[in-house]
């Protein structure tokens, strides 16, 4: 074994354990959440296939969705040249998958287009957030270390293609006449950049951008998880156990629901264990399909941004539930891990991270979940952290709890007895 394969091989280990290491912390977390099922995998391929692979849903914003569409689909063809150079610095082999043929050629000369492409939207979406007031990338939920996050994200994703860039130009001017794949932009930038007649000064440049690549790509991995950017790992997941009810559908809670069957039917309801909590106070109350879509949130706000709530000036932005909630889980996390799920630590979501004001300012429009990217959808949640609040501690606006008397007393949300309800038509 070389040096290089040796060097490659340890590095690969151990990026491959530390990311481990956190995709298990993960693991451990939704361990507390509670079930959600999956069903209809036919329809959610489709909607998979529609939304994540097509990019539908950004295209509601047609310049900045082509960009992003383009650095979408552009880390999925590049995605295969990475996998090459794994195979390559494991084996020692240069271009392992050369033997593809035509197939092969489709797939580089695509990576390399992509790599221009996608360098130049990341520099357009750079000079975006440094020279551009965008009301979306602002609020109270959005500290200063996330826009710093995002500026550092969008750098290192700048550094990759330059590298591949360079990487393939050094590649091109090291075997020239003996060329293995296609490469469009770097056969016609590698005479400007780069001698082939040095070899040495050739061979560094090559080796340099090589590194520069395959590490670059193995701290990417290993930041994402801790980053708002976890969702180039997570929106296609997220995507595909999308929600398939109509965005106007609000779930009923089984138990409850069997027991209104019951009185209405007269039959005794099955037998079936009451939930240790009605609705949601706390991160280990939501479905692990909520704790998921907290850690998918681009915190991109086109939610908030719709939010009818948000724009009269109230507080609730449907963004920050999901951030929140997903800081949330960071903070109580560890200490389930350590103590079991009943371990508290004095706080909840609801009411440290979330207040009652902003939850009950939703109207449940789904105006949020329309538009998020990644099939998020805030209203489930929203309205599980109401179910505590009214069915935990009977705590609702004042208006509500008179509705609440009144269905109780009158059966209807009136303030009159069902015998007086028809006067109104008498004359």
């Amino acid at each position: 074994m070389e040096i290089k394969q040796l060097v490659f091989t340890i590095i690969l280990i151990l990026t491959i354990g530390i990311f481990a290491f956190t995709i298990n912390r993960l693991r451990l977390f939704f361990r507390f959440t509670q079930s959600f099922p999956v069903h209809d995998l036919g329809k959610r391929i489709i909607v998979t296939l529609k939304v994540a692979i097509a990019q539908s849903k950004i295209f509601r914003w047609p310049f900045t969705g082509l960009l992003h569409a383009l650095v979408f689909w552009g880390f999925m063809v590049i995605t295969l040249g990475s996998i090459e150079m794994v195979v390559d610095g494991l084996t020692g082999f240069e271009r392992s998958f050369a033997a593809m043929g035509i197939f092969y050629n489709i797939i580089i000369a695509s990576g390399d287009i992509f790599a221009l492409v996608v360098m130049l939207a990341i520099i357009v979406f750079i000079l975006r957030r440094i020279l551009t007031k965008i009301n979306r990338f602002t609020g109270i939920e959005l500290k200063k270390i996330s826009k710093i996050d995002a500026l550092i994200a969008l750098s290192m994703i700048l550094l990759l293609m330059v590298s591949l860039l360079g990487m393939n130009i050094g590649y091109i001017a090291l075997h020239e006449g003996n060329v293995k794949g296609v490469y469009p932009v770097s056969q016609f930038l590698q005479p400007y950049i780069l001698n082939s007649g040095d070899y040495q000064k050739v061979y560094i440049f090559h080796e340099i951008n090589w590194w520069a690549h395959i590490l670059l790509i193995f701290l990417f991995a290993n930041i994402l998880p801790y980053s708002k950017h976890f969702h180039v790992f997570t929106s296609v997941p997220n995507v595909f156990l999308s929600r398939l009810e109509p965005l106007g559908y609000l779930p009923n809670m089984p138990v409850v629901e069997q027991e209104v069957r019951a009185m209405l039917t007269g039959q005794m309801p099955e037998s079936s264990a009451a939930p240790a909590r009605f609705g949601v106070k706390d991160a280990e109350d939501v479905t692990w399909k909520n704790y998921l879509d907290s850690l998918a949130c681009t915190e991109c706000g086109r939610c908030t941004a719709v939010c009818p709530a948000n724009i009269t000036g109230k507080k609730l932005s449907p963004r920050k539930i999901f951030v929140d909630l997903r800081a949330r889980m960071k903070e109580k996390g560890p200490g389930m891990i350590r103590k079991g799920k009943d371990f508290t630590d004095g706080k909840s979501l609801l009411r440290d991270y979330v207040s009652e004001e902003e939850l009950w300012a939703c109207t449940t429009c789904n105006a949020c979940a329309q538009e998020c990217p990644i099939n998020i959808n805030h209203p489930t949640l929203i309205l599980d952290m109401r179910r505590y609040l009214v069915m935990e501690e009977a705590s609702a606006p004042s208006g509500l709890n008179l509705m609440f008397a009144n269905i109780e007393n009158n059966g209807a949300p009136w303030q009159y007895s069902p015998e007086d309800r028809l006067k109104w038509a008498e004359e």
